[in-house]
């Protein structure tokens, strides 16, 4: 099996959840009895992903205290108001060289399911030459997105808030994309108003 990692991008600021408030996050609001970033970390973990990185930065004690007893590797981005890329940036220097893919999970996006994880990895395992792997809802890209070391060079390039699915639209880049039936590979958490969603059609 490919040795792949998870990154788990947790250092947002949350602006459009919170309004701004200083010091709060969307990420440790309760959805179906856990904190979001709880959830999304419990999938990386339960999909075999090895390690699974956990990229903090905006209210970093209450992130940690949300993902209290599980296991994962922690680092730290100080440069998280500069936008999404900052954490990328982080998460795939936290990885070891052996490293030949990782999948990019967005922590307010807490129904997306270890299986479906997992299915990526297997694709992505199933097929070296691939750059990337990512789920297929409705016919348009979801996430979380696997990529393949050879876009880990691209990916330290990106700025602001270009993320991972921006190096998918890479000129030449091999994409291959798995279909689910499975809402939460599109939802993410935006407003509060989101936390009330019960749309998943996968398993769990």
């Amino acid at each position: 099996m490919a040795e792949v990692a998870a990154i788990v991008l947790a250092a947002g600021r949350s602006t459009r959840f919170s309004g701004g408030a200083e010091g709060a996050t969307k990420l440790v609001a309760q959805f179906d009895g856990a904190p979001l970033v709880r959830r999304s970390v419990e999938a990386a973990i339960g999909s075999g992903a090895k390690p699974v990185v956990v990229v903090t930065g905006h209210a970093r004690e209450q992130v940690m205290d949300a993902l209290a007893g599980l296991d994962f590797v922690e680092a730290r981005n100080p440069d998280y108001a500069r936008g999404i890329a900052s954490s990328v940036k982080a998460g795939l220097a936290a990885l070891s060289p052996s490293c030949e893919g990782a999948l990019i999970f967005l922590a307010d996006m807490p129904r997306v399911t270890a299986d479906l994880a997992r299915s990526l990895i297997a694709a992505f395992a199933s097929d070296p030459g691939v750059d990337a792997v990512a789920p297929l809802v409705d016919g348009r890209r979801g996430n979380p997105v696997l990529l393949s070391r050879r876009l880990f060079a691209p990916a330290m390039r990106l700025d602001g808030d270009e993320g991972a699915r921006k190096l998918l639209m890479r000129e030449g880049a091999r994409v291959v994309e798995i279909a689910v039936d499975d809402l939460g590979a599109a939802f993410d958490v935006d407003t509060p108003e989101a936390l009330q969603f019960r749309g998943s059609r996968g398993a769990e």
